[in-house]
């Protein structure tokens, strides 16, 4: 059996969905599994267990358009797949899935799509499942059939090799960080919009008391679209911090993270890698949900005023960004302190007795 499974778009909702298709491999554990992703999700799940193969959905190059999207079509029609599960709700994932004469055909029946598929599943309820993202692609394994009931979520992990975390201690290495170093990754951006960014001045001043304070290696991660925002904390800062915004790939984002000791950032895409990676992760909330989208691990701190507006999850804010700036550079440093402590402790300690 050979079974094509279409991945979330976002980095961070493709990470929440590993439960799902870590329920679909051991479900369908003799058959040959491939991820049909977007170039970024398709860079995270390279080398993890649950699939055979990634599959790069190259919408900006050779399958962009009506006439890439004719080419991945008989790309997929060439792989003969006998089934396909749709994790991503769009009517595309299903239109292409059926030009590609994949035979059984497994989504949720929105987006206009149900008609196209073989087996359309009706989307939960209010009140019907957990409210967190994971439960939403779990729920639609098991009514397919494929899984009786949905599991308690685990931490959710990936697999990060030997060697990829050698290449990436080297990097980190050869940007400044220092060996034995308490090393702080932040990434102050989201893709989604302004609406979910903590102020970059409130970066700066966090960034400067953990290089003062605690003696850290703070070093700065994003996209190359979020360059202006890492020149504007570094414009603010009085200590040196390493940037490497814009020069990592995302196929190596997981092993970067794992040679670091925390993880501080807005509700992103990578705040979930760093997560999956195992790091203690600082994750700063506002127009969005963390009951909803917080990343599965007992490792997490969540900073979050409430306020009446909040979660609206608009990509920019119509008022006053409250729901951010009510977030103190004090209170996220002594999370972050507090971190630095107990992993002090239990090394004090020692694992047998932490």
């Amino acid at each position: 059996m050979k079974i094509l499974v279409r991945a979330p778009n976002w980095v961070g909702d493709a990470v929440m969905a590993i439960p799902a298709l870590e329920a679909i491999r051991r479900a369908r554990a003799d058959a040959e599994i491939c991820i049909l992703a977007r170039p970024a999700v398709a860079d995270v799940f390279s080398g993890q267990p649950f699939a055979d193969r990634i599959l790069p959905y190259d919408f900006r190059g050779r399958h962009r358009g009506w006439m890439g999207r004719r080419r991945l079509i008989g790309e997929l029609r060439a792989e003969v797949f006998d089934g396909a599960v749709l994790l991503q709700n769009a009517f595309e994932a299903a239109w292409l899935a059926w030009r590609a004469g994949i035979r059984e055909r497994i989504g949720y029946a929105r987006d206009g799509r149900g008609a196209l598929l073989t087996k359309a599943i009706r989307v939960p309820r209010e009140g019907e499942i957990p409210r967190h993202e994971s439960h939403y692609y779990l729920e639609l394994v098991r009514r397919a059939g494929w899984i009786e009931s949905s599991p308690l979520l685990p931490a959710i992990r990936l697999h990060v090799s030997d060697a990829a975390r050698a290449a990436a201690e080297a990097a980190l290495r050869s940007a400044g960080a220092r060996d034995g170093a308490w090393r702080c990754a932040i990434a102050p951006g989201a893709s989604y919009g302004a609406a979910k960014c903590w102020p970059p001045e409130r970066f700066a001043l966090l960034a400067d008391r953990l290089i003062s304070e605690c003696g850290a290696d703070v070093i700065f991660f994003g996209t190359p679209g979020e360059k202006e925002i890492a020149a504007r904390i570094g414009s603010n800062m009085k200590r040196r911090a390493i940037s490497l915004v814009g020069e990592t790939s995302m196929r190596d984002l997981a092993a970067l993270f794992a040679s670091c000791s925390v993880f501080i950032s807005n509700d992103s895409g990578a705040m979930h890698v760093a997560a999956a990676a195992g790091l203690p992760v600082i994750g700063i909330f506002g127009s969005t949900d963390p009951e909803g989208t917080a990343p599965v691990t007992e490792q997490f701190t969540l900073m979050r005023e409430a306020v009446s507006c909040s979660p609206c999850f608009l990509r920019q804010c119509p008022v006053d960004h409250r729901c951010m700036t009510r977030i103190t550079v004090d209170s996220v440093f002594m999370a972050a302190r507090q971190i630095k402590n107990v992993t002090k402790d239990i090394f004090a300690r020692g694992p047998e007795n932490a």
